[in-house]
């Protein structure tokens, strides 16, 4: 018999407040230095290749604070819909609007107003009418059942305290089954 998983007993708005504080430091104010790395040199330590970075706004770039490479098993596919679960200031929603072309989607789900502002503006400013960026939580994400194709997250899983909510609003909002 399996044991359901627990979930801190912790205050979760107030967790979720600290988390947004800290991430709207590193979209203002991304080069104050943080207790872990930020920019272009942890987009490469990470593995983006250049080329994926050549069409993303430095803006975007010099928030990322992601803590690994979504696209290190696979790329995006032409047309394919993806959701970015905690996109933050958007470089890997940006990304994968490139590689899934103007014939797929792509939808960046983040709490912190700041970085979806930045990641608003880089979409703005390269012309890329295939991704949206929108306001939301983890455990309770803004997308239609079945949506997606493909669910990306970099960084933004292990802040959320009840994951296995994190996990069943994945497969809602996509059908890991497709064939």
């Amino acid at each position: 018999m399996t044991k359901p998983l627990a979930v801190p007993d912790l205050d979760q708005e107030a967790l979720r407040c600290e988390i947004r504080k800290e991430y709207a430091e590193v979209a203002v104010h991304p080069s104050r230095g943080f207790h872990f790395h930020t920019g272009r040199p942890l987009a490469q330590m990470l593995g983006h290749a250049d080329a994926w970075l050549e069409h993303v706004p430095e803006p975007s770039i010099e928030s990322f604070a992601g803590t690994g490479n979504p696209f290190a098993i696979r790329p995006i596919a032409v047309g394919e819909r993806v959701v970015d679960v905690g996109s933050g200031r958007g470089i890997d929603s940006l990304i994968a609007a490139s590689m899934a072309s103007d014939r797929g989607r792509v939808i960046g789900v983040d709490m912190t107003p700041e970085m979806l502002a930045k990641a608003r503006a880089s979409a703005s400013a390269i012309g890329a009418t295939n991704v949206e960026f929108r306001e939301g939580h983890a455990e309770t994400l803004p997308v239609e059942d079945g949506w997606g194709d493909v669910v990306i997250s970099n960084g933004a899983v292990n802040l959320c305290p009840d994951k296995l909510q994190v996990f069943r609003e994945i497969k809602r909002d996509i059908d890991l089954w497709k064939g």
